[in-house]
């Protein structure tokens, strides 16, 4: 059972730190972004080539990661400065289509540039053993990234309760016209958190791969499970996606446990629970008239 519970945990904070940037996306720009699941994928794939060119060293495995989250951020800021920012003052469902429309293209991409067969990548040295909990030993790689999502959690509730910076993105995210008045440069700060966000779902994809199958498609699940992340917390809550991050870890891993191939439909009732008891989510907030 601490096996299992730690693994929830793992499963949790991975998930969580893909699905923070799509939080952040969407509190401030109001956009639902379908192709951060392929930000994600992207992640993996340029870890999968950094690593293959520099081979299994730390440098090369921690470098990877640095420049998988640079990656995204160009793309990202690429996306956002000639395509997204003209469709801020459209219809939602242009934008929905529009993301859409990403994933498609970067799926075709993603085969052309790597191929349709799946790959690997090991552990970062000094990462493959196990550490002694007392209780039990647990694999030392999963260890860190349970306590790297509270880590980046505190990080990110800092910059954004704790600077000017962050009091900016909490005012965009209100007014963006009284903003603009002020002298702020909305369109840069909208275009920071699209990067931002971005580069949040490549970091968790250059993590996740040592774990996970690296191959084309694997977009589509992480898409599904950073949308339950963000409905049971709370479209927009940092904290929201936190706590939905671990309860759906907890769900999938103690739902296969008991419920085998069922699990994937209590993952789906519990999103339903909590939408008819809070539609707004856990730690989300009623929307309100925005300018």
């Amino acid at each position: 059972m601490f096996i299992q519970l730690m693994n929830s945990l793992a499963l949790g904070m991975n998930l969580f730190i893909i699905a923070v940037g799509l939080t952040l996306i969407f509190g401030v720009l109001r956009v639902i972004n379908f192709a951060h699941g392929s930000f994600f994928m992207i992640g993996a794939y340029v870890l999968y080539s950094v690593v293959k060119r520099t081979g299994d060293t730390a440098l090369g495995f921690w470098g990877g990661i640095v420049v998988a989250m640079l990656v995204l951020g160009f793309i990202a800021w690429l996306v956002e400065r000639f395509l997204l920012r003209r469709l801020y003052d459209k219809e939602h469902l242009l934008q929905l289509v529009f993301t859409f429309a990403l994933v498609l293209i970067v799926g075709d991409l993603v085969k052309i540039i790597w191929g349709p067969l799946q790959h690997s990548i090991s552990y970062p040295p000094g990462f493959g053993g196990a550490t002694d909990l007392g209780i039990s030993r647990y694999p030392t790689y999963m260890l860190f990234l349970i306590l790297s999502g509270p880590v980046i959690a505190v990080s990110l509730w800092l910059i954004l309760e704790k600077t000017r910076w962050g009091r900016i993105i909490r005012a965009a995210r209100l007014d963006r016209q009284m903003l603009s008045a002020l002298g702020v440069n909305v369109k840069a700060v909208y275009s920071a958190v699209f990067v931002a966000g971005a580069m949040l779902a490549g970091l968790g994809g250059a993590l996740a791969a040592p774990r996970l199958a690296v191959e084309p498609g694997m977009d589509a699940l992480i898409i599904i499970d950073c949308f339950i992340v963000v409905i049971v917390g709370g479209l927009g809550s940092l904290w929201g996606s936190f706590f939905g991050a671990i309860i759906l870890g907890v769900a999938t891993i103690f739902g296969t446990l008991i419920f085998g191939e069922w699990e994937i439909v209590i993952v789906y009732i519990l999103m339903v629970a909590v939408l008819l008891w809070r539609p707004w989510g856990l730690l989300g907030r009623i929307e309100e008239d925005r300018h």
